[in-house]
């Protein structure tokens, strides 16, 4: 119970702070720092936390791997976007997309959707520089920009199995991947469904003549497009064909982008100077030292022996569970870690899995996780749109309602 309250209490506070115009890095590390007093993590208790992981996680799942390579990645998508627009590729952008899919609101969920399919923390910034100039450029509000880019950058998760979670899961009840599939799928085309009516399909400005594209052959469009986009492709490939880091394909990328439009040297430092952000950096080092509090002070293991000892019904246990986890962390893959042990107990495995009990736990973790201040990406969007996190939040309350319902409803008539 203490445990859970402090959680709770740190989340708080970094809300208030929030709505005190807090910047959102320092209000990260201030709650993280808030959290560590509450649940008795000393610096002795952190570092043997660290040395473990050391010694017994791959290099790219500890803390200062995710700290480095993190921090480089966002940093670097500054540089992405200050590059494009002083070439001019930001201008042509928007037109390609409206030439190629022939919607201003399909131009505007198409990226962060093609780019969810790049499995990296983090990664809502690939698309963030195209979807804020698309966004400007037709007049969306920022909030709903960001909530745009988050919520279609997302709707992979449940099914993509580049995403490590997806996998995890199959192994650890024994099922096909095939059998997942068809239970997670019905998250994602609620996901999209939920999210185009709300987000696309309202607060859009009705078109005006400079939102007219030029009437150009579709060829020309889509070489915009691919000029604009290639640098996120070429990092997408590195990454998953070749395991290269994001930090690594998008720095790669940019020197590619500069010397290819023979963008002059004397001009590479004005360029670069846009990945000075250390509010970013304050922001992701506060978001891994928030999971590093809970992983140190066994926080989790209290919160299940809370929830058990009370007796909670098998269905909310389910549910909530992965749900307060998620909603903590704000990380997917160690809230399936963390908490699929235990409602293994309950689900059972193979051929005798409840899949409806399954669904509905990952109901719980995608509904909290679409909702958390502390997930990154919800975090990083607040800053890099400028925009109040609290409002990106409430436009992303309905489509976290319907794949709880979803969840629900599979597991009524599946579990």
């Amino acid at each position: 119970m203490y445990a859970l309250i402090s959680i709770l209490i740190a989340l708080t506070t970094l809300v208030v702070l929030l709505r005190f115009r807090v910047k959102i890095g320092i209000a990260m590390v201030l709650a993280a720092c808030l959290l560590a007093v509450l649940l008795h993590v000393w610096p002795m208790d952190m570092w043997r936390t660290l040395v473990t992981e050391w010694r017994e996680k791959p290099l790219t799942r500890t803390t200062g791997y995710l700290f480095v390579s993190l921090a480089s990645l966002l940093l670097l998508v500054n540089v992405v976007g200050a590059a494009m627009e002083e070439i001019g590729l930001t201008r042509r952008l928007v037109p390609a997309m409206q030439g190629l899919f022939k919607s201003r609101r399909l131009a505007l969920a198409m990226i962060p959707l093609l780019m969810g399919m790049l499995p990296t923390p983090g990664g809502i910034m690939l698309s963030a520089p195209m979807v804020r100039e698309a966004g400007d450029r037709i007049g969306v509000e920022r909030s709903r920009q960001a909530a745009i880019n988050f919520l279609f950058r997302h709707q992979w998760e449940p099914v993509w199995p580049l995403f490590p979670a997806v996998p995890l899961i199959q192994s650890m009840l024994g099922i096909s991947a095939l059998t997942l599939f068809c239970y997670h799928i019905v998250f994602t085309g609620t996901g999209v469904l939920v999210g185009m009516i709300v987000l696309l399909m309202f607060g859009i400005p009705p078109r005006r003549p400079e939102h007219e594209h030029a009437k150009r052959h579709i060829g020309h469009h889509l070489i915009d497009f691919l000029h604009a986009f290639w640098p996120i492709g070429f990092t997408a490939v590195l990454y998953v064909i070749l395991n290269v880091p994001p930090a690594v394909g998008i720095l790669l990328a940019i020197f590619g982008l500069l010397l290819f439009h023979r963008v002059p040297l004397k001009r590479w430092p004005r360029l670069f100077k846009a990945a000075c952000e250390p509010d970013m950096a304050l922001l992701i080092f506060g978001a891994l030292f928030f999971k590093l509090n809970i992983e140190a002070g066994g926080a989790i293991g209290s919160v299940v022996e809370f929830l058990t000892s009370i007796h909670v019904p098998l269905p909310l246990l389910a549910f909530m569970l992965p749900a307060l986890v998620g909603f903590a962390t704000g990380v997917t893959m160690p809230t399936v870690a963390m908490t699929y042990p235990f409602l293994i107990g309950f689900i059972g495995t193979g051929a005798e899995a409840k899949m409806g009990l399954e669904a509905l736990a990952f109901s719980g973790l995608l509904f909290s996780l679409w909702l958390t201040p502390v997930h990154l990406c919800i975090a990083l969007s607040a800053s890099y749109f400028n925009t109040s996190l609290l409002k990106i939040i409430t436009k992303l309350i309905p489509p976290a309602v319907g794949v709880a319902v979803a969840g629900i409803v599979l597991a009524v008539f599946f579990g």
